[in-house]
């Protein structure tokens, strides 16, 4: 059995469990707290960062995107990265998009300075990092509203790879009660869709102890 060492309000690490599931790959899922810093764990990245994906046959894979791009090519039905050198460009424009223009504008100010802050013990949340975050996730909401109006998914007419690091993102965000979808609906409809999708379940279910997700989080409606 394949192991993915993740943490659950990661969202390159839902990024990669996403991409599993809609692949129809068994995985055992591993918490991994790197705070700790578990020298076994530095002995499979010496980054110390998650996800990391284990294959059953002792190959090790660091990193979401090395993580993707692997998974893409060992596995390569269904298609998340695009069949034509067109849309494989537009599909890594907007993921590298969201792990990183929208994770330094919101998921860091937001996730990061509410949850990781107090989870490595590194103090109380910034309040002008909070302000900001939360400023910058609606112009954010917008664009995936512009994308969701003129495709059928954000990257084209397939679901892509790029949906899923979108839906990875406000996930979390979503966990914390961070996102007030009455504001984006046309993002809150494309977000429905991609949330009914089986692979998207055991997201639905993780829980993190002294987190409680709101009401919604879990529900297909909203």
């Amino acid at each position: 059995m394949r192991i993915l060492h993740h943490f659950p309000l990661s969202p390159y690490c839902r990024k990669v469990r996403l991409m599993l599931g809609e692949k129809r790959l068994p995985f055992e899922p591993l918490t991994e707290r790197v705070w700790e810093q578990r020298p076994e764990f530095a002995r499979l990245n010496p980054a110390q960062e998650v996800p990391v994906l284990v294959e059953d046959n002792g190959l090790v894979v660091p990193d979401s995107s090395v993580i993707c791009e692997y998974l893409e090519e060992a596995y390569p039905d269904p298609c998340l990265l695009g069949r034509t050198l067109a849309e494989r460009v537009e599909v890594r424009r907007l993921v590298a998009w969201f792990d990183n223009r929208f994770a330094r504008d919101v998921t860091r100010k937001l996730l990061g300075e509410k949850v990781f802050k107090r989870l490595g013990a590194r103090g109380n949340p910034d309040g002008t990092a909070l302000r900001e975050g939360y400023a910058n996730i609606y112009p954010h909401l917008d664009y995936i509203g512009q994308l969701a109006e003129s495709r059928t998914w954000l990257a084209g007419g397939a679901l892509s790879l790029a949906d899923f690091a979108a839906a990875a993102h406000l996930s979390c965000l979503d966990f914390i009660g961070d996102i007030d979808w009455s504001k984006s609906p046309t993002a809150r409809d494309w977000y429905a869709r991609v949330k009914s999708r089986p692979c998207f379940r055991p997201l639905l279910n993780d829980r993190v102890p002294g987190l409680t997700p709101p009401a919604w989080y879990a529900n297909l409606d909203f």
